[in-house]
């Protein structure tokens, strides 16, 4: 087992942290508790949105720049005293993880905690910021009418297992420190409004790991009691125990165990950007490589973060995840001082489209946790709390994609992730024929004016109408898919798009097709 270096340690520990089992806290009755001095609580919270944060800004300059492949030795990723104040006052997009977080902290400030999923729903679907993948689709189902859980599910968002919910479940681990299960229950009413099956599980494995974080200082440990809670039968679980298993073959060498789960895990995204295509932003596999730097870092923090960074994909929100727990074992007092400096520069600068800045967050996520502690039937005073301790619950098996593999990718756009020229749509209909049991239509409604257009599709296949949707060009309240249709019969199938309201003033772009077949391709069975 890997314990923190006596260097990275927090001088305010108390002692019973200390000496918590090494066989860790799930060897205790379901009638104990953990004391901690509110001093600590307050530091580890402290130390977990900070650390995010430097993780995030850390990664950014690799973030999906290396698609399942690693960021190469001679790529130099910078870290500067100014750094910080000058990726936050002139990149507001990089702390989209964040302020989304806050999106839902801000909820539990203003409603209480009984405020019903519909709530943290549309405060995120009615806020100014951008959005992508899962939560644009969600975002998009909320806006015209599909309340959650549906607003997540595969069928109705075929981003699910996406990374989404993934990267914005800090707060739930933080706000239930040590208490794993009241960390699910949060993560159930916010992380299915955005995704189901692998993508929610990211989510829930983040939140037990930051709870548990508050408890423990075994890192394999922590990793391994977070992913008892997921379904051993999932992709999810499989993905994360086959980390484990690749990092006690090979202790010293990350890139062993990249390759490992980068040749079994990398072509199972079955999201339509990832699927059959190098790009991945499917949960399990970014969240193999937090655990890639949380394990082969061995409690250093520099070293984790650049692990999780050089392993690819989503290289900014992996660090920043690995960066929270540590972030959360150390303290705030405990991160090394090269990755704080200049953070006293931003945290009293409010995240991009949100009235919180880290010293808020600090705040509110402390009394949150203090809330927690009290509702969950544990003590609180002036000095000290009392955490429940309970036996963590496996949570209910689910599967997006069920008997749905990859088939087929028709690429319209060209160009890298970042600067893609799509195809735009000559004329008022586009028709194709595929061979399966579903498919996946990608593309974009864009404006070529001042003025915002929503055009009204109609979908159709084999002649019969299945859904009229709206395709708004306005970032806030596009479709993010076109359109996708699972569960179909398998064999041939004729699909026309009809746009009933075309405009001189806009127009629609076309990215790309997927289809999803019934069985595994000849050489995915071979393999």
């Amino acid at each position: 087992m890997k314990f923190l270096k006596n260097s990275l340690h927090s001088t305010r520990w108390t002692v019973l942290l200390a000496l918590l089992p090494a066989l860790g806290f799930a060897q205790l009755a379901e009638d104990e508790s953990i004391s901690l001095s509110t001093g600590v609580l307050r530091d580890k919270i402290k130390g977990a949105w900070a650390a995010q944060t430097i993780g995030v800004t850390y990664g950014h300059p690799v973030e999906f720049r290396f698609n399942s492949t690693q960021v190469p030795p001679e790529r130099e990723i910078p870290w500067y005293p100014s750094y910080l104040l000058e990726t936050f006052t002139e990149r507001e997009g990089v702390y989209d993880d964040i302020y989304m977080d806050l999106t839902f902290v801000q909820v539990y400030e203003d409603e209480g905690f009984d405020a019903p999923a519909q709530s943290f729903a549309d405060a995120f679907a009615n806020a100014d910021y951008n959005l992508w993948f899962a939560n644009q689709v969600a975002r998009y189902n909320i806006q015209n009418g599909l309340e959650p859980p549906h607003s997540g599910h595969w069928l109705n968002n075929p981003a699910a297992d996406d990374i989404d919910f993934q990267i914005e479940a800090d707060f739930a681990g933080l706000m239930a420190p040590g208490m794993v299960n009241a960390a699910i229950e949060v993560s159930d009413k916010v992380g299915h409004i955005m995704n189901y099956g692998d993508g929610w599980y990211g989510g829930v494995f983040v939140a037990a790991m930051y709870s548990l974080a508050f408890i423990e200082n075994d890192i394999e440990l922590i990793v391994q009691k977070a992913i008892s809670v997921i379904p051993e039968e999932s992709d999810f679980h499989q993905t994360i125990d086959d980390v484990i298993a690749l990092h006690g073959e090979n202790p010293n060498d990350w890139r062993f165990a990249w390759k490992g789960i980068s040749d079994k895990w990398s072509q199972t995204d079955l999201g339509p950007r990832g699927l059959m295509n190098p790009f991945n932003i499917d949960a399990k596999i970014n969240a193999a490589w937090v655990v890639l730097g949380l394990l082969y870092g061995d409690g250093d923090f520099g070293a984790s973060m650049e692990i999780a960074a050089r392993a690819g994909d989503d290289a900014d929100c992996n660090p920043a995840t690995a960066a929270g727990i540590l972030g959360t074992i150390y303290g705030y007092e405990g991160i090394p001082a090269y990755w704080k400096q200049g953070l006293s520069d931003i945290e009293d600068l409010d995240f991009p489209y949100t009235t919180i800045s880290l010293n808020d967050a600090y705040e509110m996520s402390y009394h949150h946790a203090l809330q927690m502690i009290e509702r969950e039937g544990g003590e609180v005073d002036d000095n000290s709390v009392s955490i429940p301790i309970r036996t963590p619950e496996v949570v209910a098996f689910e599967e997006s994609f069920k008997n749905h593999y990859p088939k087929e990718r028709r690429e319209f756009a060209t160009g890298t992730v970042f600067e893609r020229e799509l195809l735009a749509l000559e004329g008022d209909t586009y028709s194709f024929n595929f061979n399966g049991v579903g498919f996946a239509l990608l593309g974009a409604a864009q404006t070529l004016s001042n003025e915002q257009h929503t055009f009204t599709a109609e979908l159709y296949i084999d002649g019969e109408l299945i859904e009229t949707a709206i395709w708004p060009t306005q970032a806030t309240k596009r479709r993010f898919y076109l359109f996708w249709k699972y569960q179909l019969a398998d064999g041939d199938h004729q699909v026309e798009v009809k746009i009933v309201n075309p405009s001189q003033d806009a127009q629609v772009l076309l990215e790309g097709l997927v289809v999803y077949g019934d069985e595994p391709l000849l050489e995915e069975t071979e393999a």
